[in-house]
């Protein structure tokens, strides 16, 4: 399916590894002019190689800490009216909700509800002024779903989810679209590093416990992130125009409800 994409631009955020990179090289696929984002320069270097090399896209990376405002000017500068924003940060570590002072709190909003709502501030007047605009936040299945010990990671989420749900409904008939997508469990270095200290935990090999959690889930297995980054693609396609303030599981049917 031609996406009808290509010569578009994208912001995509935290974009070196994991699903901030399939997102990417989904979008690279569809011809996409990009700008990807990541902390460690040698491996953002080498993924803005290995996607310019498997897709022939412009990718542009931009080393920056996108939570602090001078990351986000460095984003913009590379792209300043991008027609395409996914919205992707790294949340906090498990941990008890009694150990969390209010420094740790004030970060984990900051990190996963403020710093989408002030690139989305930054970059949703020029969408709707050119009648076109895509924006995805990549949150959790946990705002459905809360985890214990994850409880930060999954409040700020759901107020990202909660204050986007009214923003989305203003700029729709601008052909300007917001959508979050919902990943459970995706086979990532996150997850290969949660899976090891859960084996520690437990006394069992990173095998078991890989094949516990596969257990856990109906589609029996963890998702990768290329399909993930094929959703977010279609999300920002001209085929999805008609799709706003949604909330998209990837989970492998994990979330047992019928709505």
């Amino acid at each position: 399916m031609d996406l009808g994409i290509r010569g578009r631009t994208a912001i995509v955020c935290a974009s070196s590894q994991g699903l901030g990179r399939g997102c990417a090289q989904a979008l690279g696929e569809a011809g996409v002019i990009l700008v990807i984002n990541g902390r460690n320069r040698s491996l953002l270097e080498q993924t803005a190689a290995e996607i310019r090399h498997t897709t022939g896209a412009s990718v542009t990376p931009v080393v920056a800490d996108v939570s602090t405002s001078a990351g986000q000017a460095a984003l913009l500068d590379a792209c300043p009216t991008p027609d395409i924003l996914v919205n992707n940060n790294g949340g906090p570590p498990l941990r008890s909700f009694l150990d969390l002072d209010r420094q740790a709190l004030l970060d984990g909003v900051t990190m996963n509800m403020v710093t989408p709502i002030e690139l989305i501030q930054k970059v949703i007047q020029s969408m709707a002024a050119r009648g076109f605009g895509r924006i995805v936040n990549i949150t959790s299945v946990s705002v459905k779903m809360p985890l214990a010990g994850l409880d930060l990671s999954s409040g700020a989420r759901a107020g990202l989810t909660a204050f986007m749900a009214g923003v989305a409904r203003t700029v729709a008939d601008k052909n300007v679209t917001i959508n979050n997508l919902l990943p459970g469990s995706f086979d990532t270095a996150r997850l290969r590093s949660n899976l090891s200290n859960a084996a520690k935990r437990t006394q069992v090999s990173e095998d078991d416990a890989a094949a516990r959690a596969k257990a856990n889930i109906p589609a029996k297995r963890f998702g990768t992130p290329a399909e993930f980054g094929q959703t977010c693609a279609f999300l920002c396609s001209v085929h999805a125009g008609y799709i706003t303030g949604q909330n998209i599981l990837l989970d492998g049917g994990a979330y047992p409800a019928a709505f």
